[in-house]
């Protein structure tokens, strides 16, 4: 197999969820001893080496550009038998077949939106779709979007959990990565961007809720580079009085360990496609609560505390039962575990490549 993936979400120093789904699968497919091609752009770079996997870089004028004339263009001279994209959208004529990856549909009406971009959006996202061979989602929650927002047939739609790699397990935290980032004696973790749906402000909110001696007794830090939005949430921090570690983005090498090292991990999101740092955190042994909402009960629930996120109390006092009940909080630690089993790269990454040869030696539907 000849396996062409978009790889423009791998950058050096920058991690996302997309990115690490493409790290996952280009594991899995160097693994089953595919050739793999990675179509990136000038700031496009491998995170390792690879049997098998090589990178291109393509220019091209614009994005725009890029999707539909030079990586079309690409795809044949390489011969590729197959094209996966990480995003909702590819080129709309390719010579091999063509799989979309929908993570979520946030990029389009979230929040009661609609607006003109997001007309715009919504009609790109059904021309993708139906042009697609395939669409891949992380959980059922997005394929039931996808099916119900794009117009999609039911049987085009899988859904694939987000492999974890082997990294995430119980790791040892060391003093100087505890001093490095801030961390202290005992911390409650976030890892994540500042964007609305991510609820950030009710983990502030509370936090804030929670009585002073929990507060002086643990560190509420909010990892991420989301720079931009930061702002927001660190005068919103000043607002409430509450004292707050920004550490910036964990470097991978660090993550496992901090997340292992956490005395409770949230991840109090409004909506979820999946929701990768919760599961990375349960790899590692970490206690996890997350919210009701989204796809978080599906993926998470059964290893996490599921807490309805609507009023600031009700995640205070799931706070506050994980950080003063040592029982509770390992049989959060066991079910985590257990249930992040389930996202091995063997579970998730390899059935999105039997997808892959499944569609790539599949005859071409009859056009409606």
């Amino acid at each position: 197999m000849r396996l062409a993936l978009d790889g423009r979400e791998l950058v050096a120093g920058m991690r996302t969820g997309i990115g690490r789904y493409v790290r996952e699968v280009m594991r899995a497919a160097s693994a089953r001893g595919w050739r793999c091609v990675v179509y990136g752009d000038a700031r496009t770079a491998l995170p390792e080496t690879l049997p098998g996997v090589t990178l291109t870089r393509l220019a091209a004028a614009g994005t725009r550009w890029w999707d539909q004339i030079t990586l079309p263009r690409a795809l044949a001279r390489d011969g590729a038998d197959i094209f996966l994209s990480p995003y909702y959208k590819a080129p709309v004529v390719a010579r091999c077949p063509v799989v979309l990856t929908i993570h979520d549909l946030f990029f389009i009406g979230y929040g009661g939106r609609r607006s003109l971009r997001d007309l715009v959006l919504t009609a790109a996202a059904r021309l993708y779709a139906r042009r697609a061979r395939a669409i891949v989602t992380d959980s059922k929650h997005s394929r039931r979007a996808v099916v119900e927002r794009l117009g999609v047939e039911p049987e085009k739609v899988t859904a694939i959990g987000v492999a974890v790699g082997a990294e995430f397990a119980p790791t040892p935290l060391t003093d100087s990565a505890r001093s490095r980032y801030g961390l202290g004696p005992s911390y409650v973790l976030f890892v994540g961007n500042f964007m609305p749906h991510k609820n950030v402000e009710g983990l502030l909110r509370a936090w804030a809720a929670l009585p002073a001696t929990l507060r002086r007794a643990h560190r509420l830090v909010l990892a991420g580079g989301d720079v931009t939005r930061r702002a927001g949430v660190e005068a919103l921090a000043r607002t409430l009085d509450v004292d707050v570690v920004f550490p910036g983005r964990i470097d991978d090498g660090d993550l496992p360990a901090v997340y292992s090292g956490c005395a409770a991990f949230v991840l109090p999101s409004l909506d979820e496609g999946f929701g990768v740092p919760a599961v990375e955190a349960m790899a590692c042994g970490a206690p996890v609560i997350v919210s009701d909402r989204g796809a978080l009960p599906e993926v998470a629930g059964p290893g996490a505390a599921v807490v309805e996120v609507g009023a600031p109390a009700t995640l205070a006092a799931a706070l506050a039962r994980v950080l003063l009940e040592p029982e509770h909080c390992e049989a959060l630690r066991r079910r985590g575990r257990l249930r992040a089993a389930d996202f091995t790269p063997e579970r998730t990454a390899a059935r999105v490549l039997d997808l892959l040869e499944t569609v790539a030696g599949a005859p071409p539907a009859v056009a409606r």
